[in-house]
C-alpha cells in the first residue's frame, strides 16, 4: 500500500512538473543584428545566419532534448533493417504546413522529404548543403553527378503518405545524428513548384511547420518570428514572438542598447569587458557564454582571387611552398589571437586540433586523444625558433621565384571590434616575429551582409580567420570544408596535393576513414590521420572553439534543445525570457546542476 502511495505521489508530482512547464510565461525575446540573410530557401543554404531562421520556422524527423538525448520530431517513430542500411519513419498524424500569414496550406507528407531530397540533389540549384545527403544516401551521389538521372533510384521515397524510407550506401552509425541539420528539412513540392525561382525570396515564398512563422521580413530593417498556435508541439514553445531589428553597428552598440532595455541579448566584447567587470550593476547582469562545437582555425587559401594589388600570382608561390606555410604556422601565437576576445581566460577556447576535444569519443577514448591527433592536441604549435628556421628555408627555396615580402591579404568581417582588433593584434604578431621582410600583412575590412560570398567563398584572401560548424555526430563532419570542391582553402588548386584526377592526398585519407563503418575506434584512428596530415603539412592553423566570452542575456540557459552538431542549438524551443540577466555564479549553479542531470540522462539513453 505505501508503495503504491509513494508511486501516486511521484506521478502527480511529475504531473504537476509538466503542467508548470507547459504554462510558464515568457516575455518576447528582442535582438539586433548587423548582417542581413541573403536567400530563406533553406534548401540551398549553409549559413549559420541564416539556419537561425530555418531551425525556428520547421521541424525535421527528429530532436533532441535539452539534454543532448535524441527525442521524436515530426516522426513519432523509426526502425532500421539489421543491416543498418534501411531507416523507416513513421510521420505523426495531422501535421500541417501554413503559410506566412498562418493560413493552413497543406499536408506534411513523407513526400516532402522526397522532394526537398531531389531539390538539393539537383546540381542546377546550386545548393551548398550536398554532402551530408550525397555521402550517405544510395544513389545520391551518382545524381547529383549526373551519373543517374531517375531519381526513383536514389535511396529517399515515401511508402505511403506517413512513411519515409531511407536507404543507404553502406552502414552509417551517426546517420539518425545528421537528420538534425538543414539538408533533412522537408519541403512541399507542390508550393515549391508554384514559388518556382522566387522560393525562399522572402518569407511569403515558403511555407512553416515549425514552432515559428515569420510574419514579418524587410531587409536591413526587421524580422519577426511569431509563435505558430498551431504547431503540433505548441506547449513547448513558450516565448510568443523573435523580434530581430537591423542596426549595422550592432556589435557595437548591444550592451548599452541591453542596459536600455531595448535588445534580450548581447554579448559583451573584451574591449569593455573590464569596465563592466568593475561596475557591480553591471557585473550582475552578465555571465560566460557557452563554448560550442564550432571550430575556428586559419585557412591559406591556394585558388587566390584577390585583386592584383595584392600579388595573387605571388602568393600562389609562397602558398605552395610548405616551408613557408610552416613559417606562419609556428609563428602565429593563438593566445595573444585569443586575448582580444577572451581576455579573462583564453585558454578555456583555445585548441590545437580542427574537432574540437569532447565532440565524440570511441570505447571511452577522446576522439583528438586519438592515434596521430594525441601529440597534437596536447600541444602548442606556436615556437620563435622553428618559425625562424622555417623563414630562412622558405627564403632560400622561394630564391628567384618568390618577391619579399610576401603581401598576406586578410579579410575580417567589419561589424565587431573583436574581429577588428584581432586581425591587428595577428598583423603585428606575425610581422614582428618572421619580419616585414619575409610578410607584409594587409587586413581588409568587409561589411557583414554577404561576407563569406564576398572573401571565402570566392577565394577572396590569402590567410583568414574561418570556422565551420559540425552536422553530425562523426569526425567526418570536420572534413568537409578541406575535401576537393569544398569552398575553404581549395587544396584541390595545388599543384603540390592536387592528383590530377581532381582529388588530393587529403581525400585519400578521407575516403579511407568513411570506408571503415564497422570498427569505430578505428575509422576514428583514421580520421585522425586524416586531420593529423592537414596539420602537419600547416594548409591550416587550428585555433579555437566557438562560444565563450560573456554575454548579457534574459533568456533562461540550459533549456533550449541541446546538441554540438546540427541546428538544435538555434533553436528557441523549450526556453523563456527572464525579467532580468543572470549574474556568474547563478548561471555557474544552473551549469553544474545540468550538467549532472545531462550525464544522468545521457547514461539512462545508452
Amino acid at each position: 500500500m505505501k508503495k503504491k502511495q509513494a508511486l501516486a505521489i511521484a506521478v502527480f508530482a511529475l504531473f504537476a512538473i509538466g503542467q508548470a512547464w507547459s504554462q510558464r510565461k515568457s516575455a518576447d525575446y528582442y535582438e539586433m543584428y548587423a548582417g542581413e540573410v541573403t536567400t530563406l530557401n533553406y534548401l540551398i543554404s549553409g549559413s549559420e545566419n541564416e539556419h537561425i531562421m530555418f531551425a525556428n520556422v520547421i521541424d525535421n524527423l527528429i530532436e533532441y532534448d535539452r539534454y543532448g538525448v535524441v527525442q521524436p520530431g515530426l516522426a513519432e517513430s523509426w526502425t532500421t533493417s539489421p543491416d543498418g542500411l534501411v531507416w523507416t519513419f513513421k510521420l505523426r498524424k495531422n501535421l500541417r504546413w501554413y503559410t506566412w500569414q498562418g493560413k493552413e496550406y497543406g499536408d506534411v507528407t513523407a513526400q516532402d522529404w522526397v522532394d526537398a531530397a531531389k531539390y538539393i540533389l539537383t546540381k542546377a540549384n546550386a545548393s551548398r548543403i550536398v554532402e551530408p545527403l550525397s555521402s550517405v544516401v544510395k544513389n545520391a551521389d551518382a545524381y547529383y553527378e549526373g551519373k543517374l538521372s531517375d531519381f526513383a533510384q536514389v535511396g529517399v521515397r515515401a511508402l505511403d503518405k506517413g512513411t519515409l524510407e531511407y536507404t543507404l550506401e553502406k552502414p552509417v552509425p551517426y546517420f539518425l545524428s545528421m537528420l538534425s541539420y538543414v539538408t533533412y528539412l522537408p519541403v512541399s513540392g507542390k508550393f515549391l513548384a508554384e514559388a518556382g525561382a522566387a522560393f525562399g525570396r522572402d518569407q511569403t515564398r515558403i511555407l512553416y511547420n515549425g514552432a515559428y512563422i515569420m510574419t514579418e521580413f524587410e531587409p536591413q530593417v526587421t524580422r519577426v518570428l511569431t509563435k505558430n498556435k498551431k504547431y503540433w508541439d505548441q506547449k513547448n514553445v513558450h516565448i510568443g514572438r523573435l523580434i530581430y531589428r537591423y542596426n549595422k553597428e550592432y556589435a557595437t552598440l548591444a550592451p548599452e542598447l541591453f542596459l536600455r532595455g531595448q535588445t534580450s541579448y548581447a554579448a559583451i566584447p573584451s574591449t569593455i569587458l573590464d569596465t563592466w567587470m568593475k561596475d557591480p550593476a553591471k557585473k550582475a547582469q552578465i555571465h560566460p557564454a557557452r563554448t560550442s562545437s564550432y571550430t575556428y582555425f586559419y585557412g591559406f587559401n591556394f585558388k587566390p582571387t584577390f585583386a592584383a594589388e595584392y600579388e595573387p600570382d605571388n602568393w600562389k608561390v609562397a602558398v605552395n611552398n610548405k616551408n613557408f606555410r610552416k613559417a606562419v604556422f609556428h609563428a602565429f601565437d593563438r593566445k595573444a589571437a585569443m586575448l582580444t576576445a577572451e581576455p579573462y581566460a583564453p585558454s578555456r577556447r583555445l585548441q590545437s586540433t580542427v574537432t574540437p576535444r569532447g565532440f565524440v569519443s570511441a570505447g571511452g577514448l577522446d576522439y583528438v586523444a586519438t592515434g596521430s591527433l594525441l601529440a597534437i592536441a596536447n600541444g602548442d604549435s606556436f615556437d620563435k625558433a622553428k618559425a625562424l628556421q622555417y623563414k630562412a628555408a622558405a627564403m632560400a627555396e622561394l630564391a628567384g621565384k618568390a618577391t619579399f615580402p610576401v603581401k598576406v591579404m586578410m579579410p575580417y568581417n567589419s561589424s565587431g571590434s573583436e574581429w577588428t582588433n584581432r586581425v591587428q593584434v595577428v598583423e603585428q604578431q606575425l610581422e614582428a616575429l618572421l619580419g616585414k621582410d619575409f610578410i607584409d600583412v594587409i587586413p581588409v575590412s568587409f561589411p557583414p551582409t554577404g561576407f563569406l560570398n564576398a572573401t571565402r567563398r570566392s577565394g577572396n584572401y590569402a590567410m583568414q580567420e574561418l570556422n565551420w560548424g559540425p552536422d553530425y555526430a562523426d569526425p567526418q563532419t570536420y572534413t568537409d570544408p578541406f575535401v576537393s570542391g569544398a569552398n575553404y582553402i581549395f587544396i584541390d588548386s595545388s599543384p603540390v596535393y592536387a592528383k590530377g584526377d581532381g582529388s588530393t592526398a587529403y581525400d585519400e585519407l578521407v575516403r579511407a576513414a568513411m570506408a571503415e563503418t564497422g570498427d569505430l575506434k578505428k575509422r576514428y584512428e583514421l580520421f585522425a590521420k586524416a586531420e593529423a596530415f592537414l596539420i602537419e603539412e600547416a594548409m591550416i592553423i587550428p585555433y579555437a572553439m566557438g562560444g565563450g566570452g560573456f554575454e548579457a542575456s534574459k533568456l533562461e540557459p540550459f533549456t533550449c534543445p541541446y546538441a554540438p552538431f546540427g541546428m538544435s542549438n538555434l533553436k528557441f524551443k523549450g526556453q523563456i525570457v527572464l525579467d532580468k540577466a543572470l549574474d556568474t555564479e547563478a548561471y555557474e549553479r544552473l551549469e553544474a546542476q545540468w550538467k549532472k542531470e545531462r550525464e544522468a540522462a545521457l547514461k539512462k539513453a545508452r
